[in-house]
C-alpha cells in the first residue's frame, strides 16, 4: 500500500458518504453533488475502491473498480449505489433492508502484473490473505478481493473459483497462461 494510509477520520467520512449514497440510491433519490473541496486531499485524489454490502454476515452485493478514474470519495459513493442496485448476482436492495446492511469499503492499490512461468510457480507466488487477484483471458476478466481468501483459503481452489467467475472452466489456469495481476487493499467497515 502506498504510504498514504487513510486516517480513521477519512475512513469515517467515506463510510458516511457510502451510507448516504446507499440510502438515497435505494430510495430512488438523486445523489446530492459532492463538495470535493470540503474533503481531505486523499479523498479528492483519484482512487479505486470496492464497496461490499453484507446482510446478517452474508454477501448482498459487491461492486468496484480496479483502476482509479475519479476522486476516491465519488468512487465510493458510486459503488455503494451500484453494489445495492447493479450486482447481477442479487436482486436490487429494497428500502426496508437498509437498516440491516453493513458497508465494507476496500481501497485498492493499482494492480501490478505477476510474473510467473508454470501453474506451480503461480501457486507459489500468490500470497493468500494478502493479494487481491485479477485473472485475464482475452476480453474476459474477474477479480477476488484479498478478503475472499478467508472463505477460499486453498490457492488452487481460489484460482479455480476465479476462473469460474470469469466464465471459464475452473482448471483453465492449469492449462493456459493467463494474465495475472495482484493488488492489496486497505479494508474498513461500519
Amino acid at each position: 500500500m502506498d504510504s498514504d494510509h487513510l486516517t480513521s477520520q477519512e475512513k469515517q467520512i467515506l463510510l458516511k458518504l457510502a451510507r448516504q449514497a446507499l440510502d438515497a440510491g435505494v430510495r430512488g433519490e438523486k445523489l446530492s453533488p459532492l463538495d470535493l473541496k470540503s474533503l481531505p486531499p486523499l479523498l479528492q485524489a483519484d482512487g479505486a475502491s470496492f464497496v461490499t454490502l453484507t446482510k446478517h454476515g452474508q454477501l448482498r452485493g459487491c461492486i468496484g473498480a480496479l483502476e482509479p478514474y475519479q476522486p476516491l470519495a465519488e468512487d465510493v459513493r458510486e459503488h455503494a449505489v451500484a453494489a445495492a442496485l447493479n450486482d447481477y448476482r442479487f436482486p436490487s436492495v429494497q428500502p426496508e433492508e437498509l437498516p440491516e446492511l453493513k458497508i465494507e469499503i476496500s481501497r485498492l492499490t493499482v494492480p501490478s502484473p505477476l510474473d510467473y512461468d508454470t501453474p506451480e510457480d503461480l501457486l507459489a507466488k500468490l500470497r493468500p490473505g494478502v493479494d487481491g487477484v485479477v485473472l485475464r483471458d482475452g476480453w474476459r476478466r474477474a477479480t477476488f478481493l484479498p478478503q475472499v481468501w478467508e472463505k477460499v483459503p486453498d490457492t488452487a481452489d481460489f484460482l479455480g473459483q476465479l476462473c469460474y467467475k470469469m466464465g471459464a472452466a475452473p482448471d483453465l489456469w492449469r492449462h493456459k497462461k493467463l494474465d495475472v495481476l495482484v493488488y492489496q487493499v486497505e479494508e474498513f467497515h461500519e
